[in-house]
């Protein structure tokens, strides 16, 4: 691992005709969601390749990690392919992290998407490649005929034209936990991933960075927890800003979480803003991560630049 240095490296936009990549390096998808998901980008106007070891499960045994591998590697290796998108999440993508070739990556930059147990490889392939990833809805997941909304298929729009998004009160009711201005790059994803990669080369950088935080069914202890661990492992000692986005808990928990985002956050002396449309909810809206970003609490608002050429 190296990088994380100087400007970061943009994938090309995307347009109609594209071919771009479905791979799953979290686990194998539900055959029927995944085709319906298939459907929704190719009605976007991509041409949709396939994995050669999407499906692959337990039965692979030792081979697993390596097919996932291999499949990562063919998708930046093609030059006809524009970008690689997670077919969903799961577990394991960490154990991919050591054997990916960074600089395959670096000299071939495309658009890798996923989120939730990906965020593992966001965050290794924006540090060890250079290249600005996405954290956004994944295919078969978040595009199945369910899970299709409008918001959804809309995170996928400034692919292709390129524009920066702005994030306000007129999208999701955004409430503020602590104040202030921030400026500096995106990072992070799932707290859980976020929390495991300390202590290894693949560590999220936050000093000068706005910081993503979502998770999925964890408990308001569990938060608590992990977020405790951050603070002291100095994750939050250098940021810009903190950005929340969906904690997906039951409902008798959701107030155990908002009181333990509070009390966390509340002295922070840089601004925090919660109730972002990020994450494990619909819509579950894209954001380039490694770009430049305003993060703003008079009205609370996040202003991010594109993520492509």
């Amino acid at each position: 691992m190296k990088k994380e240095a100087g400007t970061m490296i943009k994938p090309n936009a995307l347009r109609k005709g594209d071919k771009v990549a479905v791979i799953a390096p979290a686990g194998p998808p539900d055959r029927v969601l995944l085709n319906q998901g298939i459907a929704a980008l190719e009605e976007m106007g991509l041409n949709v390749f396939i994995g050669r070891h999407v499906f692959d499960g337990e039965e692979a045994g030792a081979h697993l990690i390596q097919n996932r591998v291999d499949d990562v590697h063919a998708a930046f290796r093609d030059p006809s392919i524009r970008a690689v998108f997670c077919a969903n999440g799961g577990y394991g993508s960490a154990k991919l992290a050591p054997m990916l070739d960074y600089q395959l990556m670096e000299h071939n930059p495309k658009i890798f998407w996923g989120y939730s147990d990906l965020t593992y490889l966001l965050e290794a392939i924006r540090k060890g490649s250079g290249l600005v990833t996405f954290h956004g809805p994944m295919v078969a997941s978040d595009l199945n005929e369910a899970q299709r909304t409008s918001g959804n298929i809309a995170s996928f729009s400034p692919l292709f034209t390129g524009e920066s998004v702005t994030f306000d009160s007129s999208k999701s009711q955004l409430f503020k936990l602590a104040p202030g201005t921030g400026t500096g790059r995106i990072v992070g994803g799932n707290l859980t991933l976020l929390t495991n990669g300390m202590g290894t080369p693949y560590q999220v950088e936050t000093s000068g960075a706005i910081l993503l935080i979502e998770e999925v069914a964890e408990p308001a202890f569990r938060i608590d927890l992990m977020l405790t661990h951050l603070k002291q492992a100095g994750v939050f000692d250098q940021v810009e800003g903190v950005i929340l986005g969906n904690f997906q808990v039951e409902q008798e928990e959701e107030a155990r979480v908002s009181q333990v985002l509070e009390d966390f956050f509340a002295s922070s002396p840089f601004p925090v803003v919660g109730n972002f449309p990020f994450g494990h909810c619909s819509p579950n809206c894209g954001i380039p991560l490694g770009v430049n970003a305003i993060l703003s609490t008079s009205p609370p608002q996040l202003v991010i630049e594109s993520g492509v050429v």
